[in-house]
């Protein structure tokens, strides 16, 4: 018996979820708020390659959802520090979810893949050769 919905239109749970948090940067933007009040150089350091248009664009569009707070603060120079609303800070056990599994990736990628059968004993010279093939991909040795 299928529990899903024919089409994933906005009614859609999971399609709701991910039109939120599936834009680039905004599961990033999420874990670090988890963290307490950020200013926007903070936000914008952390995400390394993120232009300030699109930071800004992001926070504007997670503020409108109610995930993120906006507080300005009548200083000179004028501070800004944006953090995690109740609603926002309900996405915490998703980005936990995403950071276990990312962590249980990186391992696995990490983890050379167990071999079926013995290697083949080679000369001193020939492991050496293998051993800067493997380092220097496309580089021949002499």
């Amino acid at each position: 018996m299928r529990t899903m919905k024919d089409v994933h239109d906005e009614t859609c749970a999971v399609a709701c979820c991910a039109e939120i948090i599936g834009a680039k940067w905004t599961a990033l933007l999420v874990h670090d708020l988890s963290e307490g009040p950020r200013r926007f150089s903070e936000l914008e350091h952390s995400c390394s390659g993120i232009s300030p248009r699109t930071l800004s664009e992001r926070l504007r569009l997670l503020e409108q959802e109610g995930i993120v707070l906006r507080r300005s603060y009548s200083e000179t120079p004028p501070r800004v520090e944006y953090e995690l609303t109740d609603k926002g800070a309900s996405l915490l056990p998703i980005i936990k979810a995403m950071s276990d599994f990312g962590h249980a990736w990186l391992r696995s990628r990490r983890t050379p893949p167990a071999r079926s059968r013995p290697r083949a004993v080679r000369s001193r010279g020939a492991a050496a050769r293998s051993a800067s093939a493997r380092c220097f991909p496309g580089v021949r040795s002499r």
